[in-house]
């Protein structure tokens, strides 16, 4: 083997160690932080696997981003009351009790069920193709019309209970990469799903700043993970053994795709 090629391996293996210890040991940047993890089952973790037995139908993962935070940064204080199934008026009036003057990190997602991602995917898998684009067309108006301000009175209620605290409001994936050979859905229904996604995601990035807070955006790290995509998935496709895991991150998707994005904006 030519030496230039075992400079090549050499410096790939440390980069490869270099990677995972940077994942594996706790920084030293928030160790005082008092976090408090909010949301719907995209924070919770559904679809990850390992539930934790309190957490009940909520279904909150290790595996979830709020959790792999709190395991690798190692806060002061880390509680994640995220719960699937959550909309905006639940996370108001089950979740922000969870907050209080102390608390110092916050991580929010929410909006996806307000506007109904569950009923647009039963719809677009078990209808035809107009009915699964007219689903999503009612849902991008709603999101228009109600969307900005159910998201305004959450914002509002956290920095209410945690005025001092960085607030982190974490996005949805795209779900479909385009372009590509795939069986189930037609192309129709993919992009339109995909710019449904969009424009929450694009509301939600235009509320948290008007709030002041920051936004996480994973759709991009997604790319080449996506449904349809030829990389690995990080994304569950329709599983009829078990729907409520359908569409949602798999574990990967959380520690990949999720937890960086995360880690980077809370700083």
């Amino acid at each position: 083997m030519r030496r230039s090629r075992l400079v090549t391996l050499a410096l790939s293996a440390a980069t490869s160690l270099a990677a995972v210890f940077a994942l594996a040991t706790p920084a030293l940047a928030a160790p005082t932080d008092q976090y408090v993890a909010l949301g719907d089952s995209y924070a919770s973790g559904v679809g990850a696997g390992s539930y934790t037995t309190e957490s009940g139908s909520c279904q909150r993962s290790t595996n979830a981003y709020p959790a792999l935070y709190n395991a690798y940064v190692q806060p002061a204080s880390y509680r994640s009351v995220a719960c699937s199934g959550a909309r905006t008026t639940d996370v108001i009036n089950s979740q922000l009790g969870a907050l209080s003057s102390a608390t110092t990190l916050v991580s929010v997602t929410v909006g996806g069920n307000d506007v109904g991602f569950s009923n647009i995917m039963t719809t677009c898998v078990l209808y035809s193709e107009s009915q699964c684009v007219a689903a999503v067309q009612a849902a991008e108006d709603k999101a228009r019309a109600q969307l900005p301000g159910l998201l305004a009175n959450v914002y509002n209620g956290i920095r209410g209970r945690s005025p001092s605290a960085r607030v982190v409001v974490v996005g949805y994936p795209v779900f479909y990469q385009l372009g590509t050979l795939c069986v189930g859905l037609s192309a129709t229904s993919r992009a339109k799903i995909n710019e449904g996604i969009n424009l929450v995601d694009d509301i939600t990035r235009t509320a948290a700043g008007n709030a002041g807070f920051r936004f996480a955006d994973v759709r991009s790290i997604f790319v080449g993970h996506q449904l349809c995509s030829y990389g690995d998935k990080w994304l569950h496709a329709l599983n009829y053994t078990n729907i409520g895991i359908s569409y949602h991150p798999t574990a990967a998707g959380q520690s990949g795709g999720y937890y960086p994005v995360f880690r980077n904006t809370a700083g």
